[in-house]
């Protein structure tokens, strides 16, 4: 696309303001919002100078040329609708809910849009390495993983009441929508899956109605296995992997923000680190992934590089979560 880009944010939450700050690092200065709610339409407008509107058709009127999706993940779908319709290359925050995905995927078809799903992992600095290190054979075939995603759901915005947002809604439930943002960037790196085992539930004493942990077992169409358990129960915020293979292991672990890998051949370990990244005050993730994220929306919406996730992968991979929810209500291995 030649010519400026002006984007539109929807939804000025967490999400939506991280997104007018990447694209503001980014230099990008079109920049306008839209959200119901006057409290984040101020907050948004006094920390970032953007202008706000709490009218959708308002919002419109600006002729924005870029959607930004940063709402609730029931609503991502209805929004996508509304900019491929208009013409609008679109992207929208990692997803849960499929409905609707299909008649979206038709509707963009054949427009000159770049319809673009959130997949923030992939550009993260360990889920990098351990892509390198898998991709160049380092410990040859990697043969199982295990991998734990936690995090106490009080935590994730204690600026605001866990019970009361939609992460505490048993659609949108916090531990389900983490679900799929893993398996996009897992998928990435292991290939696609063939079959699937779940088990999840309420463990905890949170008050709300949603399952807190989820166990997925899954088998790789490449013959490998995996285990990942994703919770909201863990009361220190935890990322730990463990690839083996019969010529070596890889270990990444979040809190010491390292990967580090094991060749038999040398009987060595290798550590991989990086710089510390930036955080932004009361977030627990950096901001790097999300603004290199940004830079590669960006570039494909310029002409310089083809988008790396599709819709059609984003369905896949809701379609993994769905099939262990199955697999856990029926106690059956669940082939996809």
């Amino acid at each position: 696309m030649k010519g400026d880009l002006k984007f539109l944010i929807v939804g000025l939450g967490s999400m939506g303001k991280r997104r007018v700050r990447n694209l503001q690092a980014l230099g990008e200065k079109e920049v306008i919002g839209f959200d119901l709610r006057e409290d984040r339409r101020k907050e948004a407008g006094e920390k970032y100078g953007v202008k706000t509107f709490g009218d959708f058709e308002e919002a419109l009127k600006q002729k924005p040329n870029v959607m930004i999706i940063s709402t609730p993940p029931d609503l991502h779908i209805r929004y996508a609708k509304i900019a491929a319709e208009k013409g609008m290359h679109f992207f929208m925050e990692a997803s849960v809910v499929d409905e609707g995905m299909d008649e979206l995927i038709r509707m963009c078809k054949g427009k000159d849009i770049v319809a673009a799903p959130s997949a923030t992992f992939r550009f993260y600095y360990p889920v990098k390495i351990i892509k390198k290190l898998i991709d160049e054979g380092t410990i040859g075939k990697p043969l199982s993983f295990t991998y734990q995603s936690g995090q106490y759901l009080p935590d994730w915005h204690p600026w605001e009441d866990y019970r009361k947002f939609y992460v505490s809604k048993k659609a949108t439930g916090a531990c389900r929508e983490i679900v799929p943002f893993e398996l996009s960037w897992i998928t990435w790196v292991f290939g696609d899956v063939k079959e699937v085992s779940g088990l999840r539930g309420k463990l905890s004493k949170l008050e709300n109605d949603i399952d807190d942990i989820y166990h997925l077992l899954l088998r790789f169409k490449s013959g490998m296995f995996g285990h990942l358990t994703v919770d909201v129960i863990s009361r220190t915020p935890t990322r730990m992997m463990r690839i083996i293979s019969e010529d070596g292991t890889i270990v990444w672990d979040w809190e010491k923000k390292n990967v580090m890998a094991y060749t038999a051949k040398n009987k060595e370990w290798k550590t991989y680190s990086w710089e510390q990244e930036s955080v932004e005050k009361n977030y627990v993730t950096a901001e790097d992934m999300y603004i290199d994220e940004m830079r590669h929306l960006l570039n494909s919406i310029r002409g310089k590089e083809k988008y790396f996730y599709s819709l059609e992968d984003d369905r896949r991979n809701l379609g993994l979560l769905y099939a262990s929810e199955e697999s856990s209500d029926k106690g059956a291995h669940i082939k996809v």
